[in-house]
């Protein structure tokens, strides 16, 4: 079939159809060559999701940099384009040269939420192959993921042949490579998987079993075979200064969520919340220089024509030059009107006048995130804020002219009380009051001050010091919600929530293990897609797939025991479990753990690790981190 012509045929009958084009600015269309590797890039998400993805960016160009590599995108088809796809006929296709995914020699998720994964299912089948690993042979393409999720992969584990641990810049093209050698020899793919799983930070599931006793729990898991490692490894990027960064982003026809040039300026966080799976396991902190960020900007901004410049990481303003760095780009680029963006900011008065600094043009308003009401939850979550700085900040934001502050806060965080749900109430109109009046003492207009209160459901995260905790019920969840929705009636303030349901099933994914596989297919046969998107999510249909596998979702939301086996103890993020135990016992007690760039060594481990790889591959220590 001659996908193009036929897509040129049908499209018209979709919803958003430039969604399934390609040909955006600065794409990587290759000559269509047996002799080349060809890898199909997935993001099981809809196509304006996937696009403001800086991983995926960085990794398309990052293989299409290779002579030998066509590296080309798929996005998850809507609901329309799913129906017209198997009405006519027409499998998964590349947006780049409208090739089928089966054939691939690779296809490769970006993985980052856990409720995408039926569209991971779903995108396999669209693609024509069998949905399990051990259904597919040697002429199907090796089906690989890697991404932020897949810190714990087991619930996907049947699925994938294997998964990538850790900073994809680090080995991605020699996985590709050596994955051809073996292929071109023609090798069983099981002595292939092995062969690839010797790889730094290769995972390959089907080398490893998986033991459990009643009520679920993990009773082992173990290599089944001699010669596979028993624990694999986060790769690491070590200079973060001299890692690949593209220059040339794709600019895509239509709107997407993050329609803008971006620049990743650190990565890591060691903020110790503990909370935070991603300032868990993306210690530790690397930054780029504040001349590499020039350059780069300069670069992107000529290459995509954007007028937007986004400093991006999990903490931008802890980057250690931040100020004279803003004040350096604003300066640059004040003439061409191009403005820079900050996407994240502390509580602080120091975040206010940075913003102030660089939004020339006030935008929706700005976003600050207590977590929690009152000081002491504040404390056990290590979120280093007080009351009074959350208030100097707001204060310095309504006389910096924003109208609209945003606060964002957590329920059913471990030991939360109904005094902590009053905090949030009482901050909340705390900071409506602080608006109101100096709306009333200014001498200029000013727009009616709005507070948007937003309060999602904590979910314990795996390689957290929270791994362990039992998550609230949906009732605890309603009762709360409701709580504060009772309390926050008030004009001016706007209150919204998540759905219960969906936070639950998120909790379930996030510490679950590979018996939930056939839960997934279940939940898909019956049409879960987008599960995300509250449009198209059914927990009807996820209860019944439960039911069917005679699965409780209560083994896998209660609390786990500290000495437990964890369905993800094979996975070794660098940060060891004896730091989350002991950070685990701190919050009990709402101890806090300072910040180690400030406060010094906190024992976590990772630089020990980073050292312990570094012999391993023949690099140099960093005689100037700290050791355990």
């Amino acid at each position: 079939m001659d996908l193009a012509a036929k897509l040129d045929e049908v499209l018209y009958q979709v919803s958003n159809p430039v969604r399934y084009i390609g040909n955006e600015w600065n794409i990587i269309k290759k000559e269509w060559n047996k002799e080349k590797i060809k890898i199909a890039l997935a993001f099981p998400d809809l196509y304006e999701i996937g696009m403001s993805h800086l991983g995926l960016k960085i990794l398309y160009h990052l293989l299409n940099m290779e002579e030998d590599i066509i590296c080309e995108r798929t996005y998850a088809p809507w609901h329309d384009m799913e129906e017209l796809m198997r009405n006519e006929g027409i499998p998964l296709f590349s947006l780049e040269n409208k090739k089928a995914v089966n054939e691939f020699d690779v296809f490769g998720f970006t993985l980052q939420y856990e409720m995408s994964y039926t569209n991971v299912i779903n995108m396999l089948d669209l693609a024509c192959l069998p949905i399990y690993s051990k259904d597919r042979g040697e002429k199907h393409p090796l089906v690989i993921g890697g991404g932020s999720s897949i810190y714990n992969p087991e619930p996907l584990a049947p699925f994938f042949d294997l998964f990538f641990i850790g900073e994809a810049e680090t080995g991605i093209v020699d996985l590709m490579r050596r994955y051809r050698e073996l292929k071109d020899k023609k090798i069983p793919k099981e002595d292939i998987l092995f062969e690839l799983s010797r790889l730094p930070g290769v995972y390959v599931p089907g080398l490893y079993k998986a033991d459990y006793r009643d009520g679920g729990k993990v009773v082992s898991i173990n290599p089944v075979r001699d010669g596979v490692k028993e624990k694999i490894r986060r790769q690491v990027v070590r200079d973060l200064d001299q890692a690949f960064y593209p220059t040339k982003f794709l600019v895509p026809y239509m709107d997407i969520v993050h329609d803008r040039a971006v620049i990743e300026i650190a990565r890591g966080c060691t903020r110790s919340c503990r909370f935070c799976a991603a300032g868990m396991s993306y210690r530790p902190v690397r930054e780029r220089s504040k001349e590499t960020i020039i350059k780069l900007a300069d670069e992107i901004l000529q290459n995509t024509g954007y007028e937007e410049l986004s400093l991006s990481s999990l903490s931008t303003i802890d980057y250690s030059d931040i100020t004279e760095l803003v004040k350096s780009l604003s300066r640059r680029y004040q003439d061409r009107k191009i403005s820079i963006s900050l996407p994240s900011l502390r509580v602080d008065r120091f975040s206010v006048n940075l913003a102030k600094e660089v939004q020339r043009v006030r935008k929706s308003g700005l976003t600050f995130a207590p977590e929690a009401g009152t000081q002491r939850l504040r404390d056990v979550i290590n979120k280093g804020v007080a009351e009074e700085e959350l208030y100097d900040a707001v204060r310095a934001a309504f006389e910096a002219g924003w109208s609209t502050i945003k606060l964002y806060f957590m329920l059913g965080l471990p030991t939360e009380t109904i005094e902590d749900l009053d905090g949030i109430v009482q901050l909340a109109h705390k900071v409506l009051e602080i608006g109101r009046e100096i709306r009333r003492n200014r001498k200029i207009n000013m727009k009616q001050v709005q507070v948007n209160v937003s309060v999602s459901t904590f979910v314990p995260k795996p390689f957290t010091p929270f791994q362990w905790v039992e998550m609230i019920s949906r009732e605890e969840i309603e009762e709360r919600q409701q709580y504060l929705r009772n309390r926050l009636k008030r004009k001016g303030i706007v209150f919204s929530w998540n759905d219960p349901d969906l936070s639950l099933l998120e909790g379930v994914f996030s510490r679950g293990d590979r018996r939930l596989a056939p839960v997934l297919e279940s939940a898909w046969k019956k049409g879960a897609r987008f599960d995300g998107w509250n449009e198209s999510f059914s927990m009807e249909n996820w209860q019944e797939s439960f039911s069917e596998n005679r699965i409780e979702m209560s083994e896998y939301l209660r609390k786990r025991e500290p000495d437990e086996i964890l369905p993800w103890d094979h996975i070794n993020m660098g940060v060891s479990k004896k730091f989350l135990q002991k950070e685990y016992e701190r919050a009990l007690k709402g101890e806090l753990t300072g910040d180690c760039r400030s406060a010094g060594c906190t024992g976590c481990n990772i630089c020990f690790e980073l050292d312990a790889v570094m012999e391993l591959i023949g690099g140099e220590k960093d005689e100037n981190q700290g050791k355990i």
